[in-house]
């Protein structure tokens, strides 16, 4: 995973997003950089952390500071939209997981 942030101290949320490519896939990277660019502009928002499989399966995390947060920006017109064509276009599959982290640690040797 790349990391764009620093994580703030706990609590926060973090928002983990599987999905998994459809065979239309057109209109696609635009509307994700536009739901990137909307989603870093929303209240609350912390950072996000991606990876890409082989097999082409995407993991997004996304951090926010409280649950609200999470509430505004899944409810804003355009994730609506796109959402929407996700699942009649884009997506096989998808799955979003919320959840609140109490606490974190981590360890690095550089």
């Amino acid at each position: 995973m790349t990391t764009s942030f620093i994580r703030p101290e706990p609590p926060y949320y973090a928002v983990i997003i599987t999905t998994r490519p459809a065979a239309d896939l057109e209109g696609y990277e635009a509307m994700s950089a536009r739901m990137a660019e909307l989603g870093e502009a929303q209240p609350g928002y912390l950072g996000r952390e991606s990876q890409t499989g082989e097999d082409g399966r995407d993991l997004v995390v996304i951090y926010y500071a409280d649950e609200a947060s999470i509430t505004a920006w899944k409810a804003h017109p355009e994730h609506l939209q796109a959402q929407r064509l996700g699942r009649e276009r884009w997506y096989s599959s998808y799955s979003v997981e919320v959840a609140r982290v109490e606490r974190a640690y981590a360890y690095d040797r550089d």
